[in-house]
């Protein structure tokens, strides 16, 4: 029994020890191509603006070998001219203006332009053929990058695994990723010369995340991420390293929403001990709802608890969360059963009638609990060894009030029976002998059933007879 209360105990003090929640990287997919002709400066910089740590930008390899910045290898799209980058010199491409006026840029230039900042860094991606060319191109980019010193300020990600191998060979201490829009393209052989992957958002699961995570490789998620408030309301709940997005200050926004937050991850099971439905909602950061609730008594599985905004959360399923108040482990089921449908009472000779906002801060204090007036316990938490009870206008401390048990089914719970349930030494001790002696009277068959009651009702007044004097007892 020892034991058993110990293990809770832990569990209990566990429930509410967080740790900083790690945040994810912005990636903004060409600059903010939403607000500025894509992988421009002026892209580039409404990205960094608004709070992404890196820009995606695109290479291929123009006929006398500069690396040219462009998503297509035609540049009719971004230019109006249809001109194949590998069949012209830079000199000429650099004659093409994209919308805003800026001309097509070299890696070189973007470079050149941003060595001052150390905050501009950049997400690479190598455009090759899938015969693997052009051949230099990855000795191109480290020449550049060398030249530069850029070593701490990129990375690298790509559909083709040569391109990545050639850069795991030249150039090793480089973040390489590979993107992949199917789990299907993903295998050993290019984990060996990966150290994380790029899923397109349609296929990452929590499932993969965990199992990338647990082989060292990073998880990074791409897509246009279109302002859908469910795809990003998912994404957040998952333990992604980075997102590629058109829109980085959405991505931003909510990255620093979880890092406003502390969570830790837990595997417990849990019973909810309130007579209020809660409402499940999809993340802790924008509460929206599932459209399902929390019911009295329902038992989960919970994976984390999250604190946000002042607020606890705990996660019970994929995509489900629910304010923390109320859920209590499974272990204390039992015990905290004998409250559940039960009243509190005050009757002026417990420590303090004080009512708190909240019950892990002492100086939450908002009311008192007036005297003699029995109110029914709403919620009930356990915090280590304390019982805190929700009524409707605060928290108080299980110790200091009485407990009027209900001997009626109460959602399915009948607190005086859950009391006699228990064995004598680990029922609650501060029961109204008042309200027991008036509704509890030993008749008929509930005699033999109630006869512990009736016993410690009797001892409580040959002993408060004893011990005090008649203006003592018409206080009670």
């Amino acid at each position: 029994m020892i034991s058993k209360r110990f293990n809770f105990l832990k569990i209990s003090l566990a429930l509410f020890i967080f740790i900083f929640a790690s945040g994810f990287t912005v990636i903004g997919h060409r600059g903010d191509p939403i607000n500025a002709p894509e992988e421009t400066f002026e892209s580039f910089d409404k990205a960094f603006s608004e709070g992404a740590d890196y820009v995606e930008l695109d290479l291929h390899v123009s006929k006398d070998n500069v690396l040219v910045v462009s998503h297509d290898r035609d540049l009719e799209r971004v230019t109006g001219t249809s001109e194949i980058v590998s069949e012209h010199n830079f000199s000429d491409l650099a004659q093409l203006h994209q919308k805003n006026g800026e001309p097509m840029h070299s890696l070189n230039q973007v470079f050149e332009h941003y060595k001052n900042n150390p905050k501009a860094k950049f997400l690479i991606e190598t455009k090759k053929t899938k015969k693997g060319n052009p051949q230099n191109m990855e000795a191109l980019l480290k020449q550049v990058i060398d030249t530069y010193g850029m070593q701490n300020r990129v990375m690298f990600h790509s559909f083709s695994t040569k391109s990545l191998e050639n850069e795991a060979q030249l150039m090793p201490d480089i973040p390489r990723i590979f993107i992949a829009g199917t789990t299907k393209r993903i295998n050993f052989d290019i984990l060996q010369y990966v150290t994380g992957v790029n899923l397109s958002s349609n296929i990452v699961t929590p499932q993969i995340i965990d199992t990338m995570h647990f082989m060292g490789k990073s998880i990074y998620v791409w897509d246009e991420m279109n302002e859908s408030p469910k795809k990003w309301n998912t994404l957040i709940n998952m333990p992604i390293d980075g997102v590629v997005t058109n829109y980085p200050a959405t991505g931003n926004e909510y990255r620093q929403l979880k890092d406003q937050s502390k969570s830790e991850a837990l595997n417990q099971n849990v019973y909810y001990m309130s007579s209020q439905k809660e409402t499940i909602y999809e993340n802790p950061y924008r509460l929206i709802k599932t459209g399902k609730t929390v019911n009295p008594l329902d038992g989960y599985h919970i994976t984390n608890i999250i604190k946000f905004n002042g607020e606890k959360y705990v996660q019970l399923g994929e995509n489900k969360f629910a304010n923390a108040s109320g859920f209590n482990s499974e272990y204390a089921l039992r015990d905290l059963r004998q409250y559940f449908g039960a009243k509190v009472v005050f009757r002026n000779q417990q420590p303090d009638n004080f009512l708190y906002s909240d019950p892990t801060d002492s100086n939450s204090i908002v009311n008192r609990l007036e005297i003699n007036e029995p109110q029914r316990i709403i919620t009930i938490q356990k915090y280590g060894t304390q019982t805190w009870l929700k009524l409707k206008d605060g928290w108080v401390n299980a110790h200091n009030v009485l407990i009027q048990l209900n001997p009626k089914s109460y959602f399915g719970n009948n607190s005086l029976a859950s009391y006699q349930d228990l064995p004598h030494g680990q029922r609650i001790k501060n029961i109204d002998l008042l309200q027991s002696f008036a509704t509890l009277k030993p008749t008929n068959d509930q005699t033999l059933k109630n006869a512990d009651l009736i016993r410690e009702i009797n001892n409580f007044y040959i002993n408060f007879s004893v011990n005090n004097d008649n203006d003592s007892i018409n206080k009670i």
